[in-house]
């Protein structure tokens, strides 16, 4: 039997699919509802369903990254959006992440029934390929299009926070996804972990500051996000191979 989650802040939707629908011509049931966004990936993490229904124009809630979490670490779930959210680039943007329908409300029921049969269709016939083939190759799954959307999305949010305290779980927190699939992904795509990248960006924006004279190397490690100067010193010789005081007196005696 399929499992179904539901997603939507509107307490009638959610009755109203509960109810309304024949879960059962499908071999489905319902394993839980929510109302919110953040319930709802908890959900999803707890029952772990073979379709979901959501809306992705909630309250504190980016739905493109909602949608690109659910697809990132479910690679297989199917999802349908019901939603009053009446944006064409939106709706491309989402069928790129791996929707399997995008409906607007409020939605016939044949466009549900639709639907239903399209996901149905479609966990059959992925159930069949893996009787067929065991080994299945991670590549197809690390760079699907919604993981790509994932680590855009975290290596966007390290460069705007890079100056902050700024921890693998902060990002995967971001990203609405765990930090172990973070961190697989990031090395999978980068071939850094979270660390070298932040370091990185850090050095690289030490590099621009080191080149006004009257700027003191403790105040500019404090400016890139170091909580001290040793630490700023070692990372920089790491990554460049000199200090940085001979790195300024390079750069000026030019």
């Amino acid at each position: 039997m399929y499992k179904v989650v539901l997603i939507d802040d509107e307490p009638i939707i959610l009755e109203g699919m509960t109810r309304g629908m024949n879960w059962d011509k499908w071999n489905c049931k319902v394993v839980g509802t929510a109302g919110s966004g953040k319930d709802g990936l908890e959900l999803i993490e707890k029952e772990k369903p073979h379709i979901v229904f959501t809306d992705i124009s909630m309250a504190n809630m980016d739905g493109l990254t909602m949608l690109a979490s659910i697809k990132s670490q479910h690679d297989q779930m199917q999802v349908c959006i019901l939603t009053g959210y009446r944006d064409f680039d939106y709706a491309q943007q989402a069928i790129r992440l791996g929707v399997a329908r995008f409906l607007l409300k409020p939605s016939k029921m044949e466009e549900l029934e639709e639907a239903m049969d399209a996901m149905t269709c479609h966990l059959k016939e992925h159930l069949a390929e893996e009787q067929q083939v065991e080994d299945t190759e991670e590549k197809t799954i690390l760079d699907s299009p919604a993981n790509n959307f994932i680590v855009k999305n975290a290596l966007s949010y390290i460069e705007e926070n890079y100056r902050e305290k700024l921890k693998l779980s902060d990002v995967a927190d971001h990203a609405y996804v765990s930090q172990w699939h973070l961190s697989k992904l990031l090395n999978r795509q980068t071939g850094q972990s979270f660390s070298d990248i932040l370091n990185n960006i850090r050095i690289e924006k030490a590099k621009v500051l080191l080149k006004e004279p009257s700027l003191r190397i403790g105040n500019i490690a404090e400016e890139v996000g170091f909580l001290d100067i040793a630490h700023f010193s070692r990372v920089f010789k790491k990554l460049t191979g000199i200090s940085a005081n001979e790195y300024r007196n390079k750069i000026i005696g030019r």
